[in-house]
């Protein structure tokens, strides 16, 4: 099977790796001639909406996916009406649009934050009216790694923190004393099949993922089950194929469901190693009509990213599988990560934190 993704970046990447060993090859679409999938895939430089490389795309593949969810609809759409996009324009234009993102879950059946839209100065005075206390503004398109984003610390900064955004479309959120971040991955077939990785801990420094404990701890199992549920209803009602992320807040053991990803997602790296079947492997067994894998972890499991810049190699008493990305460092760039697998990974991975810096 020939594999066509929007996007070139470490997600395409890392499905690239996980498709050759399932005979897959592949073929990238990405504005960037840099772009580190091009080092297991063919690339086809151009925009996302050029048609000549949406052609180009479509005569190298034989089913397309993306890997993330900020590329044109339109793009989808044209392609879909000349082979199988796997997921589909409906997983895209949800996991996009923060709005329709919230309304599905909720249809769903899962809790969610407190929100309301906010796209006039009425809008806003509703907001500030509904909650007295501290808010915070996401963009309602367009956001990723904690852009498009600002936080008003009490109803009188809301003006200011939109204008910040530009006063574009958002959604206000009331903020949640949340205890944990903690997210669920889980893939679902073309017949209707779906799996699901363990419930995972996440850490965030600046808005990026820094560090990810699989399988969370001490997570109420009423909880859980409903949340499983949950996110196999939201599948089923997208008829989405492929992999697809839930990230929560839990709050004295409840959890708030607060976005979704439509696609493989970075609190799941830690399967390449720490799990039975990767989340890359089984979205692309969902893409190719082949039975999913079994997505249990193998052990305890804890993902480091490496934000900014490479470390030096670790201590080799650390035991840790390292991925380099490939990209040019940079301020916030997600450049790889580590991961620890066995019953004393979170203690490695505090050491390794320690020992690199990778806490600053």
């Amino acid at each position: 099977m020939r594999v066509g993704i929007l996007g070139g970046g470490q997600l395409g990447l890392m499905l690239a790796q996980a498709g050759r060993r399932l005979g897959m090859t592949f073929c990238v679409l990405d504005p960037s001639p840099r772009a580190c999938a091009q080092a297991e895939a063919d690339l086809v430089v151009g925009a996302y909406d050029d048609p000549a490389a949406l052609d180009a795309l479509a005569r190298g593949s034989d089913v397309v996916t993306f890997e993330f969810e900020n590329v044109p609809e339109g793009a989808l759409t044209w392609l879909a009406a000349r082979l199988p996009v796997r997921p589909g324009v409906l997983s895209l234009s949800t996991g996009a649009d923060r709005v329709l993102e919230r309304r599905a879950l909720a249809r769903a059946g899962l809790a969610v934050p407190p929100w309301l839209p906010v796209e006039t100065d009425d809008d806003l005075e509703r907001a500030r009216a509904t909650w007295r206390g501290p808010m915070i503004l996401k963009t309602r398109r367009g956001g990723y790694d904690g852009k498009g984003q600002a936080r008003a610390p009490e109803a009188g900064a809301l003006r200011g923190a939109w204008a910040s955004l530009g006063r574009r479309a958002c959604i206000a959120d009331a903020l949640v004393p949340f205890e944990r971040e903690i997210s669920l991955v889980g893939t679902r077939s073309a017949s209707g099949e779906m799996v699901f990785h363990p419930f995972v801990r996440n850490v965030h420094r600046q808005g990026i993922l820094w560090r990810t404990d699989a399988p969370a701890r001490a997570l109420d199992e009423g909880e859980a089950s409903g949340a499983r549920h949950g996110a196999a209803q939201l599948m089923t009602m997208l008829d989405h194929v492929g992999t697809l992320a839930i990230e929560f807040f839990e709050i004295d053991g409840a959890l708030l469901a607060n976005e979704i990803a439509p696609r493989v997602h970075n609190s799941a790296h830690w399967t390449i190693e720490g799990a039975r079947t990767s989340q890359f492997e089984n979205h692309l067994r969902a893409l190719a009509g082949l039975p999913l894998g079994d997505p249990g972890a193998t052990d305890e499991v804890t993902m480091l990213n490496l934000v900014g810049r490479l470390p030096s190699p670790l201590p080799g008493g650390l035991r840790a599988a390292r991925h380099d990305y490939g990209k040019e460092p940079a301020p916030g760039r997600k450049l790889g990560h580590v991961t620890f697998v066995g019953p004393d990974a979170r203690a490695r991975a505090d050491e390794a934190a320690a020992l690199c810096g990778w806490e600053a």
